[in-house]
C-alpha cells in the first residue's frame, strides 16, 4: 500500500511511525520535518500528506503534529479525505469501520512506540462496513465535499 505520513516535527515516535510502515512492507512518501527542505509546518505538510490521498497517489495517509489536531483539520480541509484523530486502537477500528477514515491522525505527545503499533494494527485490520446507515453517512460526507467545491 502506498501510504504518505507527514509530522511537523522529527519526533522519535514519527520515525518509528515510517519505520513500522516500511517493515509492514508500505511503500511510503515521507513530508514535512520527515523529509530532508519540505516544509514542517503542520498545516502545509498534513495538507501535502492528504493531497496525495485525494489525488489517487498515496492509498492512505498519516498525519501527526504535537496534539494531532492541527494535523486532522489540516487534513479534513482537502475534499475526498476523512481524517480522524485516534489516540486508541478501538478509535482506530471504530474510524475505519464507520466512517471509512483514509487518513489517520495521530498525536506526537500521546502516543507511544507500543501504542503506535496497536492503532496501526486496528487501523489496517479494520475495513469499511457494508451496513447501509454507515455508507449512507460516508456518502453524506461525500456530499458535502462536492458542495463545498462545486463538483
Amino acid at each position: 500500500m502506498r501510504i504518505s505520513v507527514s509530522s511537523d516535527m522529527d519526533e522519535p515516535v514519527a520515525r518509528a511511525l515510517l519505520a513500522e510502515l516500511r517493515e509492514r512492507g508500505h511503500d511510503v512518501r515521507a513530508h514535512g520535518a520527515l523529509s530532508h527542505g519540505d516544509d514542517p509546518q503542520w498545516a502545509v505538510c498534513s495538507e501535502a500528506a492528504a493531497r496525495e490521498v485525494a489525488a489517487g497517489t498515496a492509498d492512505q495517509a498519516v498525519v501527526c503534529c504535537w496534539t494531532g489536531t492541527g494535523a486532522s483539520i489540516a487534513a479534513n480541509k482537502v475534499p475526498g479525505v476523512r481524517a480522524a484523530l485516534c489516540t486508541d486502537a478501538t478509535t482506530a477500528d471504530g474510524a475505519r469501520r464507520w466512517n471509512d477514515a483514509n487518513v489517520l491522525a495521530l498525536s506526537l505527545r500521546l502516543t507511544s512506540e507500543p501504542l503506535l503499533k496497536e492503532i496501526l494494527d486496528a487501523w489496517f485490520a479494520g475495513a469499511p462496513s457494508d451496513d447501509a446507515e454507515d455508507r449512507r453517512n460516508v456518502d453524506r460526507v461525500r456530499r458535502l465535499d462536492q458542495e463545498r467545491t462545486g463538483a
